[in-house]
């Protein structure tokens, strides 16, 4: 009697992306994001109104402490909306850091179980983080309303912009993700990490409190140029060409560098897990 068996191995290319196989599982993509969505806002009394919540209260604390008492300066820009078009992507980009980082151990029973491709579990993590940060730009628009501040054309730079914080989330939350796996202290690690990195990254100050000595330290952060170049496009101001150009070379190395350390470690997934 033969029997036919179907052997799946793993790819051996370090850097490897599979596109054909996340679309052919986009459906379970779809499951993941919506389960996640549910779980996060399940028996809350605030539902989804969370994802707005979040936002608006460090806009509130932010604007107390550092704009009224330490009078941080916001490039004569009302420094509530100053503060805010910059929370916007920070605060999608450090949720999904932090979502990424237990995602893979989150689901080890799905990875044990059948096999699809484990990239899906830190893009669904980040995915819930898009529906969060479309939600939060309703809030964006009653604020730019209350300060006078129209839409121009300078606006649609958002959407590469967005791009750009995407393609950083997923390389950092794609190792850390596979970096969790093998090292349980990355659970811990993590949270206090982004704390840090918050401080580190305009958000609440705009890059020329920084001086012209530290400037190109400070682009070095990816985050910065993208941020800054968020709070350009919301308030139609100049935009910083050299800062942007920066942050979406260092996005892209650190896809590639994301992307690929977990592609080479995921089939011992199911193994350490």
């Amino acid at each position: 009697m033969n029997n036919n068996y179907i052997v799946i191995k793993p790819q051996r290319n370090l850097f490897r992306i599979p596109i054909s196989e996340i679309i052919r599982y986009k459906d379970l993509l779809y499951f993941l994001v919506w389960r996640d969505l549910k779980v996060r806002y399940k028996q809350t009394i605030m539902g989804a109104s969370w994802a707005l919540f979040q936002p608006l209260v460090q806009m509130v604390i932010f604007s107390i402490f550092f704009g009224r008492l330490v009078k941080i300066p916001s490039e004569n820009v009302p420094y509530p909306i100053f503060v805010y078009s910059a929370l916007l992507p920070w605060t999608f980009f450090a949720n999904s850091l932090n979502a990424c980082n237990n995602s893979v151990i989150n689901n080890a029973g799905l990875i044990t179980k059948i096999y699809f491709p484990r990239l899906i579990i830190p893009l669904s993590a980040i995915g819930g983080g898009l529906i969060d940060l479309l939600l939060s730009f309703l809030v964006l628009l009653g604020i730019m309303a209350y300060f006078h501040f129209s839409i121009t054309i300078h606006f649609l730079m958002i959407f590469p912009l967005l791009i750009g914080t995407i393609f950083t989330a997923i390389g950092i939350g794609t190792l850390l993700s596979a970096l969790s796996v093998a090292y349980r202290d990355f659970r811990h690690i993590v949270p206090f990490g982004i704390q840090i990195w918050l401080f580190a990254t305009p958000v609440i100050y705009p890059p020329s409190i920084v001086g012209s000595r530290f400037e190109f330290m400070l682009n070095l952060n990816p985050m910065a140029g993208i941020i800054n170049g968020f709070r350009s496009a919301i308030l139609n101001r100049p935009f910083s060409w050299n800062a942007i150009g920066i942050s979406f070379l260092i996005s892209v190395i650190i896809f590639m560098i994301g992307v690929g350390y977990f592609s080479r470690v995921e089939k011992k997934f199911a193994d350490i897990i």
